[in-house]
């Protein structure tokens, strides 16, 4: 099985797909494969194509694998090489918007240079790389070599010159819901006469449902499984907001104030905990 993964980043990555689907047309690549596409948007008959696979499921198919078309990932290249296997990595490119920069050329060759991986640069050389990778013998991967410390302190300095909004837009993200559940919660108040609890259930139910239709505008990348966990999640916070909100309320005897604070409480909670179980990369 070839295994091909394209990461998560935030820009689209077809360039490595297509000439993955032209060797399948050619006879090059015979056997199954299976994408991780991550952002990138692409239709092929000649592959089982996933936005985003958990990570029990990734590990399944590194350990499936018999070759890993990848992208310049770092923290793929590692997990792969770490399990002694077969290695084609092509960087994504600034140039074709594929990226922020070109910092996974270096980390490719850096790797290719100690001969963990083979790198490929010219496209339309993949088949041949392919047929090389039969008789390709990967180094033996040892986490605590010179050079490899040296290599993920480059890669750690190169991301950082990554934007600030790229880095901080999940962040961002909810703070656009802390204060758009808010004013929704007292535009409700406000012009309708309806019991307040009633009202505050209403306006935590549009921040789950917004927050889903957004969810899936900005990160498409979400399996039908991830997706089932986020709403599960959105529930738990919908029933933690009503009872932080009535403990507010009556502690306080303002419903706007206790509103907020409660609004407050869960979107921390909502970003750390949904961080660490649907946000997180791969």
């Amino acid at each position: 099985m070839v295994f091909v993964v394209l990461g998560t980043q935030d820009k689209e990555f077809s360039r490595l797909l297509e000439a993955v689907d032209r060797e399948i047309e050619n006879g090059t690549i015979r056997d199954e494969v299976i994408v991780q596409a991550g952002q990138t948007h692409y239709e092929s008959k000649n592959m089982k194509i996933f936005d985003l696979l958990s990570d029990p499921e990734f590990e399944k198919m590194l350990d499936r694998a018999d070759l890993i078309i990848t992208h310049g990932g770092a923290g793929t290249i590692l997990s792969a090489i770490k399990k002694g296997k077969k290695v084609i990595a092509a960087p994504r490119l600034q140039k074709y918007k594929e990226h922020h920069n070109d910092h996974q050329k270096q980390i490719i060759e850096e790797f290719s240079k100690q001969g963990f991986i083979m790198e490929l640069r010219d496209f339309n050389k993949l088949g041949k790389l392919i047929e090389k990778s039969s008789s390709f013998q990967p180094k033996k991967f040892e986490s605590n070599t010179q050079n490899m410390i040296k290599l993920l302190e480059n890669y750690i300095e190169n991301t950082n010159h990554v934007s600030w909004f790229n880095r901080s837009s999940i962040a961002l993200f909810y703070i656009f819901f802390w204060g758009f559940v808010n004013i929704i919660f007292f535009m409700i108040y406000q012009l309708m006469n309806l019991p307040i609890y009633i009202q505050n259930g209403m306006a935590c139910f549009s921040m789950i449902l917004l927050a889903f239709i957004v969810n899936r505008g900005r990160k498409k990348q979400y399996s039908h499984s991830l997706n089932l966990m986020f709403i599960i999640f959105q529930f738990f916070f919908f029933i933690l907001d009503m009872v932080f909100f009535l403990c507010f309320s009556h502690f306080w005897g303002s419903v706007l104030i206790a509103k907020i604070i409660s609004s407050t409480v869960i979107l921390i909670l909502n970003y750390f905990i949904s961080k660490i179980f649907i946000f997180q990369k791969s």
